[in-house]
């Protein structure tokens, strides 16, 4: 993934849910060409921001079993504010379903007390070497990075870090 869009965990529900933080910053790449003189967090990133965070819960479900997770649909999908600099998105993800390699999250970003964004995701994990044993290897070196960057996060996330065991 190119762009990281969680800063911190500050609450890990084994098994079924998350909530993290993303602070938005003047530093964002993305935010010189959205808008010139208006910066806002992009439609598009509020929800990879939602995507992220619950493929987080399914890669610490599974004991990172899987090498790729993608969104296959994103429901109800709404946009309700403006996130810009110096706003700090809290993003909560809850596992309402769960089918085989299919999921189902109810999602919801607020800043402060306004909900941003809500929907509901459905993301799918697979192993590319299981459809080809070619990218057997590229499986491997996926899930390495992933408990790499999840070590990274931990780590970083661990002062805010409440577990819960619901």
């Amino acid at each position: 993934m190119r762009f990281s869009l969680i800063d911190v965990v500050t609450e890990l529900k084994p098994g079924s849910g998350m909530t993290i933080v993303k602070n938005l910053t003047r530093a964002e790449e993305y935010l010189a060409d959205h808008f010139p003189g208006f910066p806002v967090m992009p439609g598009v990133m509020m929800l990879e921001t939602l995507v992220q965070t619950s493929a987080w819960v399914m890669r610490l479900s599974s004991d990172f079993a899987y090498s790729t997770i993608l969104l296959n649909e994103a429901k109800a999908l709404r946009f309700k504010s403006f996130v810009a600099p110096g706003d700090q998105l809290r993003v909560t993800v809850s596992k309402h379903k769960e089918d085989g390699p299919l999921w189902t999250f109810k999602a919801q970003g607020v800043v402060g007390d306004t909900e941003v964004v809500s929907a509901r995701l459905v993301l799918k994990q697979f192993n590319l070497g299981d459809r080809d044993e070619r990218f057997a290897e590229n499986d491997r070196r996926l899930i390495e990075h992933m408990k790499a960057t999840w070590s990274e996060l931990e780590r970083v996330s661990e002062p805010h870090l409440m577990q819960s065991q619901d």
